[in-house]
């Protein structure tokens, strides 16, 4: 019986040292850049871009189920101060506006087609409640 011959050494499949130190430089580079937010511009924006502001702005568009068996899409113009419907007309194959209508007074209004209990009664129960717990309190104090 013959001993098989010893397997001579190939290739390495080590990379080269400078490869290594490549990949090494280039993840701490990475790194570096995700903790210091390099893609950040680095001038103020210019006078005619648009400057962000805090909270939503603009258009959004959203489905939503309109009746049992009907589908439409909502949309709202954050700056307009208005929202509006469009339902899905399956016979026609087209989009069919509902309804409309601005909030943009809306807001004024403090009572207006509200259901028991109303604000007003909510008023004076949270009053009753608030005399209620401070005659407490200073019953426990004395």
């Amino acid at each position: 019986m013959v001993a098989p011959e010893p397997a001579s050494p190939g290739p390495t499949s080590r990379l080269p040292h400078a490869a290594v130190w490549l990949i090494a430089v280039s993840l701490a580079f990475i790194a570096c850049s995700q903790v210091l937010d390099l893609d950040a511009p680095v001038a103020n924006p210019a006078f005619g871009q648009a400057v962000a502001h805090a909270g939503a702005r603009g258009v959004f568009a959203f489905t939503g189920q309109v009746t049992k068996n009907t589908y439409g899409v909502f949309m709202v113009d954050v700056d307009a101060g208005t929202i509006w419907c469009y339902e899905w007309d399956e016979g026609r194959g087209s989009l069919r506006l509902l309804a409309a209508r601005s909030w943009r007074y809306d807001r004024y209004l403090e009572e207006f087609n509200v259901g028991e209990p109303t604000p007003r009664e909510v008023e004076s129960l949270v009053e009753i409640e608030r005399t209620r717990r401070l005659q407490e309190a200073g019953a426990r104090e004395d």
